[in-house]
């Protein structure tokens, strides 16, 4: 990695200042920041047309594939605090014998299990990480429901940071392992992620911690708005007619919908969005509530359960932020069940993809969609798988053959 110039370049940050997601109001930049004055996220905006005169399309066209080709529209000013692991970009895969089967436009995957720690998370956390090294950071917390904790646990660990990680005491025993094996501290809790974000608070209060909770810090949005770059740029610049997002915090969501309205700015693309679907669980479906209401902000979803732990976030700081996305695109809040999304990750295995769970949530909200003719079948719609398949438990579907015994070679 030491040969990427996008890791050792000098090139020019464009970052102005912060805002309140919620009021507008002005922060300084270059400042460690929490949540604003009223407890929102705050944004980072840019000097878009200074970004303009040094990010074409053509000098993006020749450097090489990954995350930190788009520095001047991210927030770390010297190459000396990106703390990489190797953030290629990430494939866009065709579901062939799925669209097929649905008489439709094969749906593309955006397959991020490919990026370091096997999870989109390691887009945001790495920017996150590599911002709090910039801004002197000695020890960060967070809460997880797993592969989060994973990727900022190596991320900090690479960055010289301490780590604490707090997670559900039912999340997948691979990313608990996987967390302390990176060098964070981790602890199981008997609860949610939010009453582990609860636990993360106090903590940071009574240790003086920097809280790495989702939202809570302004730049994981940075990092996963790299998602939206990165896609556009892959599609030839054209938006895609829907994007379908496996949805719990929702940075990803509302980074995407950042990015595109920064590379309008830019001229990069014009005034049309995709439509964009927040996908959840039926066991955990917060948005899916608040947007059928009408309303800007989710109550807490109690009882929260779904085997895609991943989504499983009872309540979300960015809350409006997501359902502001989802209203504006034209787009919905769709809520699916286990059973779906697991038969989902089965099908897609057919197609010789491996879906984790939420991804698997995204092509059964596509179904859904579908059904309701609220896609139609001709238009190009892409679904977010957010982690490698391998970090889940598979059925054993195999068989055994006995070498002493005679074998029925026609029966295998």
């Amino acid at each position: 990695m030491a040969s990427n110039a996008n890791l050792t370049a000098a090139r020019q940050s464009f970052v102005t200042h912060l805002e309140c997601s919620m009021t507008g109001e002005r922060y300084e930049a270059d400042t460690l920041h929490g949540l604003s004055a009223v407890g929102r996220p705050l944004l980072v905006r840019y000097d878009l047309d200074g970004v303009r005169g040094a990010m074409t399309k053509d000098v993006l066209s020749r450097r090489p594939a990954d995350l930190w080709k788009y520095r001047e529209l991210l927030p770390v000013r010297s190459p000396d605090n990106i703390v990489s692991l190797g953030e290629q970009e990430t494939p866009l895969v065709t579901l062939d014998r799925v669209g097929a089967k649905r008489g439709a436009r094969a749906p593309i995957v955006k397959d991020e299990g490919r990026l370091p720690t096997g999870s989109f998370k390691a887009r945001g956390l790495v920017m996150a990480v590599s911002m709090a090294k910039a801004l002197g950071v000695q020890t960060i917390a967070m809460p997880t429901n797993g592969n989060a904790g994973a990727a900022a646990a190596a991320y900090a660990t690479r960055a010289g940071i301490e780590m604490v990680v707090l997670c559900p005491d039912d999340t997948p025993e691979i990313n608990v392992r996987e967390i302390a094996a990176q060098g964070a501290r981790v602890y199981r809790v008997n609860g949610l992620i939010d009453d582990c974000g609860a636990i993360v608070g106090a903590a940071c209060k009574a240790n003086g911690w920097f809280d790495f909770s989702t939202l809570k810090e302004p730049y994981r949005i940075e990092g996963k708005k790299t998602m939206g770059l990165e896609l556009a740029e892959q599609l030839g610049w054209e938006m895609p007619d829907a994007i379908f997002y496996p949805t719990g915090g929702g940075t990803g969501l509302i980074g995407m919908w950042k990015a595109f309205d920064e590379l309008e700015a830019l001229g990069f693309i014009g005034a049309e969005r995709p439509r964009m679907y927040a996908v959840q669980a039926e066991g955990c479906a917060p948005m899916v509530r608040a947007f059928e209401a009408g309303v800007e902000h989710a109550d807490r979803w109690e009882d929260a359960h779904t085997v895609a732990a991943g989504i499983r976030v009872p309540k979300a700081v960015g809350d409006f932020l997501i359902l502001r996305a989802v209203r504006d695109s034209g787009g919905a809040a769709l809520a699916v069940s286990d059973a779906a999304l697991l038969a989902a990750v089965d099908e897609a295995a057919g197609d010789g993809l491996l879906l984790c769970p939420e991804g698997g949530a995204t092509l059964a909200a596509y179904d859904r969609a579908l059904d309701a003719g609220k896609v139609g079948r001709d238009e190009r719609v892409v679904l977010f798988n957010c982690a490698t398949g391998l970090k889940y438990p598979m059925p054993d579907k195999s068989r055994t053959i006995d070498r002493h015994a005679a074998i029925d070679f026609a029966s295998l």
